[in-house]
């Protein structure tokens, strides 16, 4: 599938979500997904206002409407976030295959990874504990080559 019908089909889910739930769709809404789906890495709600400046820029939308509208994203589950404590939020789509990550908790460095030996083990320790795992997220903190 294309990057482009990608993008078609989870701004048409996207639609989907606010004509169920009884809301106006939103071109902002829009246009911030959009830049997360583009996006090669991880977000601040800043960062992403700025994309969307870039990308727009005859377009009235606020910082305000940047939060409001990951904010949104993230409780459809269209988007997630890692959590940085006081730095704040970093955003990403849910539109890449499953991964985990690295995070640098000195310069805030973020590297995604899949390793099916660990997906296998969580699957078997879920099972002997009787449990059905629906999600996870798994983030392991350090500090990068950089910064040791």
């Amino acid at each position: 599938m294309s990057n482009n019908n990608k993008f078609d089909d989870i701004k048409d889910e996207l639609k989907r979500i606010v004509k169920q739930r009884g809301l106006k769709y939103t071109e902002q809404r829009e246009i911030v997904l959009e830049v997360l789906l583009k996006a090669k890495g991880h977000l601040t709600a800043e960062e992403v206002y700025h994309e969307v400046k870039l990308a727009n820029p005859d377009s009235n939308i606020g910082i305000a409407t940047v939060y409001r509208s990951l904010s949104f994203l993230e409780e459809v589950h269209l988007i997630t976030s890692i959590t940085f404590g006081t730095d704040g939020k970093k955003y990403e789509s849910n539109s890449k295959k499953h991964h985990d990550h690295l995070i640098c908790v000195s310069c805030g460095k973020i590297v995604e990874f899949m390793d099916e030996d660990i997906e296998k083990k969580q699957e078997k320790i879920a099972k002997e504990n009787g449990f059905k795992i629906t999600s996870h997220v798994m983030q392991l903190l350090g500090n990068c080559s950089d910064c040791q």
